[in-house]
């Protein structure tokens, strides 16, 4: 299958990562500073200086990991946090006064950039759940733990909470803004069609159409085919030229329209619009008539439902004749959907069905009837002799499809 590609690439949270690789280099500069001013403080600085040389070349070998979210696997998040609980817990170690002076861990707010890189990545949930380690380690590295501490825990977990909810919105409205230009190139590209067709072939069928019945004879099947073709093409150009394309979500470059073209079998799972499957049924003795809003059923009862449709309009060619005019009427409920097919043929003699069935004859039986009562639903036959014949196929959408 041929394959289009490409209407709009995006992405809201790349400036995050960009941010967080800077803030990454800048906070590992600051730890080391804060050692270097503060290193006479230090009982044993030969711990501080091994774990501070560890985050720089961890910092800096890693840059790339944060570079994109497809990059940032779950494996160095959960090392990058190692690193920054492992800095926290180890501060006591180099400074024995760190629990009773409220001064700054080993990595200080270097750690913060480990917290944020779980909410880019993950969400807020994710930045819940490290943000809390983080506290944890805190709180156990103070021993007792001040006003000041608890301050700057609540702080980062907040802060880290809030930008990932951020992150989880702007990737909703990544995915609801290339949706919306996606249906605006495609509407653009239909109409585009839709012009170019009314101004050649619909005339031309429509022209045929006209010349063709008031020649008649063989002119007028013709003029008969070339109308049915002309409905079929109007009602393919207005329910579009091609399936609702895909939108997918590229990680690492953000929200990508893509214009993919499907398989033509449907999920079994995605609702079926029922217009779709109609619309062929018409043509120049057959009007269609449907609501302005997809008709949604699954699949299996759509199908039925569609093929109940054709049986009654085949009972209509072989019983009321080529010339009979039909009428399909779709109504879209909230619990149930109908569709009526009728005609203006002379209609069923009393009896007449009944009459068939004992016949073994069991088109209306078998063909309508028994697909409707698969699905729960019904199907209602009135006919008047002189009068035409009125089908209505009832299905319940709380049933439909469920049975089956």
């Amino acid at each position: 299958m041929a394959k289009r590609e490409r209407v709009v690439r995006m992405s809201v949270e790349q400036p995050l990562w960009r941010a967080l690789t800077g803030y990454r280099v800048l906070t590992m500069i600051y730890a080391v500073l804060l050692f270097a001013f503060g290193r006479e403080r230090y009982e044993r600085p030969w711990i501080a200086v091994v774990y501070l040389a560890v985050m720089c070349v961890w910092t800096l070998a890693t840059l790339p990991k944060v570079a994109n979210a497809a990059s940032c696997t779950k494996r160095f998040l959960g090392a990058d946090l190692t690193v920054a609980l492992v800095g926290i817990l180890l501060t006591p170690l180099a400074d024995a006064q760190a629990q009773t002076v409220d001064g700054p861990t080993l990595p200080s707010i270097w750690t913060a950039g480990s917290v944020l890189a779980f909410a880019i990545k993950g969400g807020w949930r994710w930045a819940g759940v490290a943000s809390s380690l983080v506290a944890v380690a805190n709180i156990v590295e103070r021993g007792d733990p001040t006003r000041d501490t608890l301050h700057n825990v609540l702080l980062v977990w907040v802060a880290s909470i809030a930008i990932g909810y951020v992150v989880e919105v702007a990737r909703a409205s990544e995915r609801t803004l290339a949706r919306a230009l996606e249906i605006e190139a495609a509407t653009r590209e239909r109409e585009r069609l839709a012009r170019d067709i009314h101004d050649s072939v619909l005339q031309v069928l429509a022209m045929v159409q006209r010349r063709g019945t008031a020649l008649g004879g063989e002119a007028a099947e013709l003029g008969r085919m070339a109308g049915e073709q002309e409905v079929a093409l109007r009602t393919l150009v207005a329910g579009g030229l091609a399936r609702p394309s895909l939108v997918s979500e590229d990680e690492s470059e953000g929200a990508v329209v893509r214009v993919v073209e499907v398989d033509d079998e449907p999920d079994e799972d995605t609702p079926v619009d029922l217009r779709l499957l109609l619309a062929p049924r018409a043509g120049s003795r057959v009007t269609l008539s449907e609501p302005g809003a997809p008709v949604l059923l699954p699949p299996p009862a759509a199908r039925e439902l569609a093929a109940a449709v054709g049986a009654a309009l085949d009972n209509v060619r072989v019983h009321a004749g080529e010339d009979a005019q039909a009428w399909i009427l779709i109504e879209d409920w909230t619990d149930e959907v109908i569709v009526t097919v009728r005609d203006d043929g002379p209609g069923i003699p009393e009896g007449r069905l009944a009459q068939a069935e004992g016949e073994g004859r069991m088109g209306v039986a078998l063909s309508i009837r028994g697909r409707l009562r698969d699905l729960g639903g019904s199907a209602e036959l009135i006919s008047v002799p002189g009068q035409g014949t009125e089908v209505e196929l009832t299905v319940p959408r709380g049933k439909a499809g469920q049975e089956r």
